[in-house]
């Protein structure tokens, strides 16, 4: 019997897939517990229309991350901060300050986990670090920390 899987089931599949499954599991196990549903034309129907709605809905936010990815490039991000004779700034640049000042200056919002930053910086300069924005768009933004 075909069924359609509406979770993750251990040794069948992922949620959202199309398996075959023996009669008397999907009546006796599946069903009575929600992980499945008869894979008939109604249902495959609206399986379908779903699936095409987040292609679309991916698709939607892959050309956001698109449009931010080339504002951002062209723009160079400038941070001021306190820092000591040597260069050396008080406290340490990180991923959250960076977001911020995106949202700031820019009015794009960028979340904190998509910066891809390998150490905080900690020193006055010009630096690139990467904005990890959707699967295959990835923004390399210029930041220059300057003292006050």
């Amino acid at each position: 019997m075909k069924v359609i899987l509406q979770t993750d089931v251990k040794g069948m599949g992922k949620r959202g897939e199309i398996v075959n499954a023996s009669d008397g599991h999907a009546r006796n196990y599946l069903f009575p517990r929600k992980l499945a549903i008869p894979a008939d034309k109604q249902n495959l129907n609206e399986w379908a229309a779903k699936k095409s709605s987040e292609a679309h809905k991916k698709e939607l936010e892959k050309q956001d991350a698109i449009r931010v990815k080339e504002k951002l490039e062209k723009q160079v991000l400038t941070l001021k901060v306190k820092a000591g004779e040597n260069g050396k700034t008080f406290g340490s640049i990180t991923s959250k300050e960076i977001s911020e000042n995106i949202e700031k200056e820019f009015k794009e919002k960028v979340d904190k986990k998509k910066i891809n930053m390998q150490d905080p910086i900690r020193a006055i300069g010009t630096y690139v670090v990467d904005l990890k924005l959707f699967e295959g768009v990835v923004c390399k933004l210029t930041i220059s920390v300057v003292g006050e």
